[in-house]
């Protein structure tokens, strides 16, 4: 069981880093240009600027047969267009990935918070209890605290 030292100093810890989220990914240079390269591939005015581009090779597509056209869909339309589609996708479900992290950090602290709150509030129980316990001892007992005319202590009855 953790101590109050390292429970509050793990809860320090939370505060000072908060919750990852993807935009936190420390990344190097090659990171960086893949990333800004995603942003600009991955976006649905890309996906129409690759279908547009791909509609410009369609009519010899037909013209070159049934072979032709499977291959200018399979390899040239849905690589082309699709490819943009799923980083779009990839970045909402990024985002909705952010937003969940944030809330569940959010949710953590708010826990930690009342746990801290009924730590307390048990100590305060908790000495309250003991000095009621003591008060009851004493008004059942009360010659048990006394000494004896000897000198030594009568022993405590219940």
């Amino acid at each position: 069981m953790k101590t109050d030292t390292e429970a509050s100093a793990r809860v320090e810890e939370r505060k000072k880093a908060g919750p990852h989220l993807t935009a936190h990914e420390h990344v190097g240079l090659n990171g960086r240009i893949a990333v800004a390269i995603t942003n600009v591939v991955g976006t649905m005015w890309c996906a129409y600027v690759f279908a547009a581009i791909a509609l410009v090779s369609l009519p010899s597509a037909i013209q070159g047969g049934v072979a032709a056209l499977v291959a200018w869909l399979a390899q040239t339309f849905l690589q082309l267009v699709l490819l943009s589609v799923i980083m779009v996708g990839q970045k909402v479900a990024a985002a909705a990935s952010d937003k969940q992290a944030l809330q569940t950090y959010k949710d953590a602290e708010a826990l930690l918070k009342l746990q801290d709150e009924m730590r307390r509030l048990i100590e305060i129980n908790n000495t309250l209890t003991e000095a009621i316990h003591g008060a009851v001892q004493e008004m059942r007992n009360p010659a048990a605290r006394q000494p004896s005319v000897t000198g030594e202590s009568r022993p405590q009855t219940r």
